[in-house]
C-alpha cells in the first residue's frame, strides 16, 4: 500500500472519532447561547420585597414620605404579594419566568414612585411643637418600625397609613377653619381617634402575620 493511501486512510479516521466531539461542542454552545445570562430567582424576589419595605419605613421615619403617600404605595406592595401568591398557586408555589420578570417590572415601578415621594415638595412634620402634632409623629414612628420589622405587612401598613391620613387631614381642615388652632373639644375628638389608631396599631404589630 502507498504511503499517499495510507495518510488517506488515517486522516479518515481521526475525523470520524473527531465527530461526536464536535456535535457536542456545537449543542453546548447552541445551549449556553439561549439560557439567561441573568435569571432571577425566587430570593431575590423576595429580597426585592423586602428592600422596599424599607425604603417606604425609612421614608415614614424620616418624614420624607407623608401618611397619605406612604398609604398608595404600601397598597400597591400589598397587591404586588398577593398577585405573587396568585403566581404561586398556579404552579406548586414556584414562580415561572415570565412570573418573576413581570414581578420585577412591577417592583421597579414602584421603585420609581417611592423615589418620587421622597424627593418632591410634601413632608410630614417630624418636630412637631403641638400636644397633637407628636401623638401624630409617635404613631408614624411605630407604624415605620412595624413596616421595619416585618410585624405590619404591606396591608396592614396601608390601611394603618390610610386611617392617619385621614386623622391628619382632619386637623388641618380644623386648624384652618380657626385661624390655625384647635378648640379643646376638637383635641379631645383628636386624642379619641388617635386612642384608637394606636390601638389597632398594636393589635397589628403582634397578630403574628408578618411581611
Amino acid at each position: 500500500m502507498s504511503n499517499h493511501l495510507k495518510i488517506t486512510l488515517v486522516s479518515a479516521a481521526l475525523a470520524v472519532f473527531a465527530l461526536p466531539g464536535v456535535a457536542q461542542s456545537t449543542a453546548t454552545t447552541a445551549q449556553s447561547s439561549t439560557a439567561p445570562s441573568t435569571p432571577v430567582t425566587g430570593e431575590s424576589i423576595q429580597d426585592r420585597k423586602e428592600n422596599q419595605q424599607d425604603r417606604i419605613a425609612n421614608g415614614v421615619n424620616s418624614g420624607q414620605l407623608t401618611a397619605g403617600e406612604a398609604a398608595n404605595l404600601e397598597k400597591k406592595q400589598s397587591s404586588l404579594n398577593q398577585e405573587e401568591r396568585d403566581m404561586r398557586r398556579l404552579d406548586n408555589g414556584k414562580l415561572t419566568a415570565a412570573d418573576k420578570k413581570t414581578l420585577t417590572q412591577q417592583q421597579n415601578q414602584v421603585s420609581k414612585q417611592i423615589y418620587q415621594d421622597k424627593h418632591n415638595s410634601a413632608v410630614q412634620n417630624t418636630n412637631p411643637k403641638s400636644e397633637v402634632g407628636k401623638r401624630q409623629e409617635n404613631q408614624q414612628d411605630r407604624i415605620a418600625q412595624g413596616i421595619k420589622s416585618g410585624q405590619l405587612t404591606a396591608g396592614e401598613a396601608a390601611h394603618l397609613e390610610h386611617k392617619q391620613a385621614k386623622i391628619n387631614q382632619e386637623v388641618h381642615a380644623d386648624r384652618q377653619a380657626n385661624g390655625g388652632k384647635l378648640t379643646a373639644r376638637e383635641k379631645a375628638q383628636v386624642n379619641r381617634q388617635q386612642n384608637r389608631q394606636s390601638r389597632q396599631i398594636y393589635r397589628d404589630q403582634h397578630n403574628h402575620r408578618h411581611q
